[in-house]
């Protein structure tokens, strides 16, 4: 868990780093950046999966679909002191995000560093999702699907996204985890439900949701 975690936050540092111009970092650059080590990291993954024991091998595909049945209190204990109190700080920097999303230039103009608050809030949004994918593995589609869902419904606002989409990915994961232990006499990787569920409603929303938005 240990070891996943300082990857995770290595990759992102990497990628922020690597995006600055000019003591700026601009978001597309940043999306770049983040393709470019991503795919340093997922090389350096296939490497080990290479070279790891048939026991190690197993272990390494198991967490890459991701699911609880590693996960314990001892890990909740650990994990809720620093995740909650993250939490809340990015929702109390919500309406800074709502200037951030009009662009650098309109933030500068409101009063906004722009580059401060980008710092901090992928700083945070970093240690959260680093410290849960170290304990669960990678659940894929929820951290995508969620908030662009939330935002379909209750609009742009993230002083009302943040916590709604937290609230319905959390509910969404439960009924994933819930079908993935009894669907099937074995447990299935709730990775492989959240995906399976998550493109086809994503679809869904877009097709809906999105014609409605944009007219």
């Amino acid at each position: 868990q240990l070891s996943a975690f300082i990857f995770g936050s290595m990759a992102v540092a990497m990628a922020y780093f690597l995006a600055r111009v000019r003591k700026e970092t601009p978001i597309v650059t940043l999306i770049l950046a983040g393709v470019i080590i991503g795919s340093i990291f997922s090389a350096l993954v296939s490497i080990l999966k290479y070279i790891a024991t048939d026991a190690a091998l197993r272990e390494i595909v198991f967490w890459l679909m991701g699911g609880f049945y590693y996960a314990t209190w001892n890990d909740v204990h650990l994990l809720v002191p620093i995740i909650i109190p993250s939490f809340l700080i990015m929702w109390a920097l919500g309406w800074k995000l709502n200037i951030l999303s009009m662009g650098d230039d309109e933030a500068r103009a409101l009063g906004v560093n722009p580059e401060k608050y980008k710092f901090v809030l992928i700083t945070l949004a970093t240690l959260v999702t680093s410290l849960a994918v170290s304990t669960v593995g990678i659940i894929a589609w929820v951290g995508l699907m969620m908030p662009h869902a939330t935002r379909m419904m209750l609009g742009p606002d993230h002083r009302y996204v943040i916590p709604a989409s937290a609230m319905l990915g959390g509910s969404y994961l439960l009924v994933c985890d819930t079908m993935a232990r009894t669907l099937t006499s074995a447990e299935i990787p709730v990775g492989i439900i959240t995906s399976i569920l998550g493109a086809p409603y994503l679809f869904y929303l877009l097709r809906t949701r999105g014609k409605a938005m944009l007219g």
